[in-house]
């Protein structure tokens, strides 16, 4: 039983039929792929040869699809080359939302996998289980899903936490597991700081006035020390500059000019980099990204959302659209805003043939980060950093250690963003331990999305490709225990090694040589 039709839920449905076991794929929406198929077209991996198996067969089937002539509607397959970042002879890592789509439900109709659409996990006693073994789950439709073994592969965790299993949520003191880079960071990055010296007040210079909406009271908190907070959530928004294909900017139903009043005193100030993470995609269209201080990002209001049940979710999730739409028509419309950013914002909008569902906005918000397993081995950054090696690997890790602004906070008459961290890895390996429950908890559970990291090892694991590689590993090794009638935490790892390496799963780096002192 796989719940969560993201990336990784598909990628273990199809290994898990491809192994000759059945399975049911549980999806809370109507679409397939998780983030990779709503918006995130610009894949983040770091080192695409990290990659293989199941994962690498997807941008392998996406290649396919755009060497055919008739996948190029909006422009040429050669004026994209031109544009793009990585050209490769197998695989293409850059693509439409509908094309992701199509890949993920041909992967499931080749392999015959039954998804149940718009069910969700009943969050109050939904989880029964026989001592440390899960037997059923019961959604909120009533239905009762019985099996054998049970792959969490969503977002959010909520198998994991109706299980029983211990997680975490938010930021891991330094002190916890001996890192640097975990915790309240006000020192460390700067890519998505603040450039000039921008008054926090609603009347300038005047603290009596209060703050301006989106920064929070009191300082940021003691550095490197761990708190509740989450890294900011978005929407990856597909845009495109043709103006056959181009619907006009929305206005949110909620919509709060006082909400942009910081971007607009950021603007006057003369930094206009909101756009700047703006990747190519084919067909003239774009994954856009947040960018600087001021962008999709909405800084500190996801707080409750790993935790809350589904209204508070829902609550968040109509804050984000509110706030997204809210920024770009503030930038599209308002004329206080500089005529040259509104005229470059109006030469966008979203692709029509987007998300034809919803209006061409994407229906999954990217959560960058929920809960996080917490195993009898967690994933931290000295895994990322090789000073600390595995010996069961079930996949690689490659992309730096990444954690989006935490919080949004004013000190000294400016303000700041804080959390943002970024610093590169060598592709590491990911230990089996780290999607497995403690052995106390739960015996038949596999956990390939919320794994058991470090808030900042998490923040390079947590990418689609590696979603997708620890999705057929941690089928692999639930067919696997299925066989050996064993709990998951007893598994053999030389057999399963053996599978994966058959299977194309790539295990194993050599270790980056240590700089000369």
């Amino acid at each position: 039983m796989i719940y969560g039709g993201t990336s990784a839920g598909v990628a273990a449905a199809v290994q898990t039929a491809r192994l000759g076991k059945t399975t049911v794929l549980i999806e809370p929406s109507n679409h397939l792929g998780g983030i990779s198929a709503a918006g995130l077209g610009a894949t983040d991996i770091g080192n695409k040869q990290a990659i293989g198996g199941i994962s690498r067969e997807f941008y392998a089937r996406i290649f396919q699809h755009y060497a055919k002539p008739e996948s190029w509607v909006q422009e040429t397959a050669a004026q994209y080359a031109a544009k793009r970042r990585t050209p490769s002879a197998d695989t293409m890592w850059t693509f439409e939302p509908h094309v992701a789509e199509q890949v993920f439900r041909e992967f499931v109709a080749e392999n015959k996998i039954p998804v149940l659409f718009h069910e969700r996990l009943q969050r109050k006693n939904g989880v029964h289980k026989r001592g440390l073994t899960i037997d059923s789950i019961t959604l909120e439709s009533g239905k009762t899903i019985s099996g054998r073994m049970f792959l969490d592969a969503s977002y959010e965790g909520d198998l994991l936490a109706g299980a029983g299993c211990s997680y975490q949520v938010g930021r891991e003191a330094n002190s916890v597991y001996h890192e640097t880079l975990n915790g309240v960071q006000t020192k460390h990055a700067t890519q998505h700081q603040f450039k000039k010296t921008i008054d926090p007040f609603r009347i300038p210079g005047d603290p009596a006035s209060g703050l301006l909406l989106g920064i929070h009271e009191g300082g940021p908190g003691e550095e490197g020390s761990g708190d509740q907070r989450v890294q900011a959530y978005n929407f990856r928004l597909c845009l495109t500059e043709d103006a056959s294909n181009r619907l006009p900017w929305p206005k949110p139903q909620n919509y709060e000019p006082a909400r942009y009043e910081l971007l607009l005193r950021y603007l006057q100030a003369g930094v206009a980099d909101f756009l700047g993470n703006n990747v190519p995609m084919p067909n003239r269209k774009t994954d856009a990204n947040n960018n600087g201080a001021f962008s999709s990002d909405d800084i500190g209001v996801n707080y409750a959302y790993p935790d809350g049940d589904y209204a508070t979710r829902e609550k968040i999730f109509l804050e984000q659209v509110n706030y997204h739409q809210g920024m770009f028509w503030f930038l599209a419309h308002d004329e206080r805003v500089p005529a040259k950013v509104r005229d470059n914002i109006n030469h966008w909008g979203l692709a029509k043939d987007e998300f034809t569902d919803n209006g061409g906005w994407p229906p999954q918000l990217y959560i960058r980060e929920s809960r996080r397993l917490v195993s009898d081995y967690v994933m931290t950054q000295r895994n990322c950093e090789h000073r600390v090696t595995v010996s069961d690997p079930i996949g690689l890790g490659a992309y730096n250690m990444d954690s989006h602004n935490v919080q949004r906070y004013a000190q000294d008459g400016r303000v700041f963003n804080e959390g943002d961290v970024q610093v590169g890895v060598a592709p590491y390996p990911i230990s089996y331990r780290a999607i497995v429950p403690k052995e106390s908890e739960c015996s038949n559970l596999l956990v390939p999305v919320c794994l058991a990291a470090s808030h900042i090892a998490y923040g390079s694991i947590r990418m689609e490709p590696v979603f997708m590689v620890l999705g057929q590993s941690a089928a692999t090794a639930a067919c696997q225990a299925i066989d050996a009638g064993v709990a998951v935490q007893k598994l053999a790892y030389q057999p399963l090694r053996s599978r994966l390496t058959t299977d194309r799963q790539v295990l194993y780096w050599d270790p980056p040589k240590p700089k000369a002192k």
